[in-house]
């Protein structure tokens, strides 16, 4: 077996003593037991990243910054009597076997608590007695027990637990009335008949299925009653939403002004192929610049695509060797008929103004999703067709929600991806110094060249970068965006205003997602709120079923695909819940304090870039949020439709297959 004791010291390190886990008996112990050892064979690769993995029987093994929270939160004690409920693979008990004296650990799956069993024994662990039984009743006949640890939701703290504990015992259990996501509550015994209760936050477990937890049909257990009921979040964000008119009136985008102070406004999107996206994003976007100044158009699109885009809504002539834009996967991303109607709108309302005050359009990205990603392929199958191979595997997989294991490859790194960066650096350098000379002939045509330069360095780094996996490559790609956007706004003065269109996961702050609290990724949102405070806002939208524009892997055809109904422990479920098809949620400090408090507790939110997986949409397209952190305002359409693409096979209504050069 491989030697993963580094990846568990990482794992411990990061995802553990770097999100507050600060007891040293739980770091020891987690550093000490081989996680490894407690997962499919298979999965061993995968078993230091703090995720979930799947064990048999329908089960997950919890990911690893939950379990050291449960122990933590328990204060578990050396020679302490503890009791766990949901074995699992064994994972958790080994843990608590290294700090306490003796653990009780009850399965109700029998080959689950087989394969466990084999687990303690082989590793010698035998300060651990497992059963097979109704987990929910507690092990009487052991207690009292100093601490028990459930891991499993319940409906309401199962009696038989409460009454197993000592005085001064703990018991850490999820508790939550739907059986999918939970509170985790740690109730103290404080004397024979007084406990007390404190809240840990959001949590998402299996269902604890027993006489005093579930009934294996869903309904609550006759051994745990129905407890008086309190507003659900459903109705809570029905009640502070702002209903939105429909997309064509001409009042749809009035809520939006609230946002007409900031100097950056960005707008995000849950998916690259959604119509109402494109078209809300158009009309807000026309109403920033007809009534506040706004003056720049900043979009997740390679720069010279979009230069090509900016000359156009400028009334600039095109370059003498300008080809179409935008002519490689993913096409349909900015070639769209939604799309196209604000670039025709920008240059109408741009016709005859003076320079100064037209409206720009730039892209933010390093690199052309088609032509750069195939211009690397090219020159990798030369220098290293290992890498290669492995770089059109990811492509289709490098976003920060990806959690499909299967989907990452490795690759060995050689000195070929050094060839580029000494060139492309010198030429960027060489260009920055003739600043004085571009910008005295034509400051627009200098901004252009100069970003180029910037993009072609930061590009090359970003393809070297990105085969080691991990945050790096994201971080170099969503700075990058930063500094260009920086770019943009100095150029056009102190006074200059900009719109950013990008996707949530570039939008949304990350350190408030599972991409900065679990894996160190930053985003352009995360960068803007360090940088201009409440002078930005970030808008983030969302649906719940309908159509994308999508394909299943990188460089496939586009397909029409239908968008899975959203999961019912999802932040979108609760917007589909609220019955309200159309709104704005304003999440801005202050708001509802209330609603605010339940939305704190982390959930999952889905994320669809161009590729598109509904058979694994858990694994692909799902990250854990907390969704009034990462935007100032939710946007949500509760059914979606496909954009309607433009080109030779799919021609938009009216608009010419040359678009943009035939415009």
């Amino acid at each position: 077996m491989a030697d993963l004791s580094r990846a568990r010291d990482r794992m411990v390190d990061v995802h553990l003593a770097g999100r507050d886990i600060r007891d040293r008996n739980v770091l020891d112990a987690m550093r000490e037991v081989p996680r490894e050892v407690f997962v499919d064979a298979g999965m061993r690769e995968f078993a230091y990243e703090d995720s979930p993995l799947p064990i048999g029987e329908g089960q997950t093994i919890s990911q690893p910054y939950i379990v050291a929270l449960m122990i933590h939160a328990a204060g578990i004690a050396a020679g302490e009597r503890v009791l766990e409920v949901g074995s699992g693979s064994g994972y958790a008990a080994a843990v608590m076997s290294r700090i306490a004296g003796r653990v009780h650990t009850i399965e109700r799956h029998a080959p689950l608590a087989a394969q466990a069993r084999e687990r303690f024994e082989a590793l010698r662990y035998d300060n651990i007695e497992l059963r097979v039984g109704d987990g929910s009743r507690g092990w009487p006949e052991a207690a009292p027990f100093d601490a028990i640890l459930v891991a499993a939701g319940a409906p309401d703290t199962p009696p038989a637990l409460r009454e197993q504990l000592a005085i001064g015992g703990r018991l850490v259990i999820p508790v939550g009335e739907d059986g999918q996501h939970q509170r985790l509550r740690r109730i103290t015994r404080t004397g024979p008949e007084t406990y007390e209760q404190d809240d840990l936050g959001g949590v998402m477990f299996v269902p604890l299925i027993g006489e005093q937890g579930w009934a294996e049909d869903g309904r609550r257990a006759a051994g745990n009653p129905v407890p008086a009921r309190e507003r659900s979040v459903p109705e809570m964000i029905a009640e502070a939403a702002l209903p939105l008119p429909d997309l064509d009136d001409d009042d749809f985008a009035d809520p939006f002004e609230r946002f007409a102070h900031c100097r950056v406004v960005m707008l995000g999107e849950a998916s690259h192929g959604t119509a109402e996206f494109y078209r809300a994003r158009t009309e807000i976007t026309r109403r920033l610049v007809e009534r506040h100044g706004f003056t720049i158009v900043a979009l997740e699109a390679d720069w010279p695509d979009a230069a090509a885009l900016d000359r156009h809504v400028r009334h600039r002539p095109p370059r003498a060797d300008a080809e179409p834009v935008f002519q490689r996967f993913p096409t349909w991303m900015w070639r769209n008929a939604e799309f196209a109607e604000l670039v025709v709108w920008l240059r109408a309302r741009n016709h005859g103004r003076p320079r100064e005050q037209q409206v720009g359009m730039h892209g933010l990205d390093m690199y052309n999703l088609g032509g750069s990603i195939a211009a690397v392929l090219e020159y990798l199958d030369k220098v290293d067709p290992e890498a290669a191979a492995v770089a059109r595997e990811r492509y289709g997989c490098l976003t920060p929600w990806q959690k499909e294991p299967g989907t990452y490859g490795r690759a060995v790194l050689t000195r070929g991806y050094a060839k580029c960066e000494a060139e492309v650096t010198r030429q960027l350098h060489e260009l920055l110094q003739r600043r004085l000379e571009y910008a005295a002939r034509d400051g627009d045509e200098f901004l252009d060249a100069a970003q180029n330069a910037r993009l072609v360095a930061a590009a090359e780094r970003y393809y070297r970068v990105m085969y080691y996996g991990g945050a790096q490559s994201w971080n170099l790609r969503d700075t990058h965006m930063f500094e260009t956007l920086q770019h943009l706004l100095d150029a056009r003065g102190p006074e200059a205003k900009a719109v950013v269109w990008a996707h949530n996961s570039h939008i949304g702050d990350a350190r408030h997602t599972e991409m900065g609290r679990a894996r160190d990724e930053l985003n352009i949102g995360q960068l803007c709120r360090e940088h201009f405070g409440e002078g930005v806002a970030l808008v983030g939208l969302g649906t719940h079923a309908g159509t994308v524009a999508a394909a299943h892997d990188w460089d496939d055809d586009m397909q029409v695909m239908k968008v899975r109904p959203s999961r019912a422990d999802t932040v979108e479920r609760l917007c589909h819940d609220s019955g309200v098809r159309r709104f704005l949620l304003d999440l801005g400090e202050g708001r509802d304090g209330a609603l605010d408090r339940r939305l704190l507790e982390p959930r999952l939110e889905r994320f669809i870039g161009v590729i598109y997986r509904p058979d694994t949409e858990l694994q692909s397209h799902y990250a854990e949020v907390t969704l009034p952190r990462q935007f100032d305002a939710w946007v949500w359409f509760d059914e979606t439709r496909a954009v309607t693409p433009i080109g030779p096979t799919h021609p938009g209504p009216g608009i010419p297959v040359t678009w943009p050069t035939g415009l």
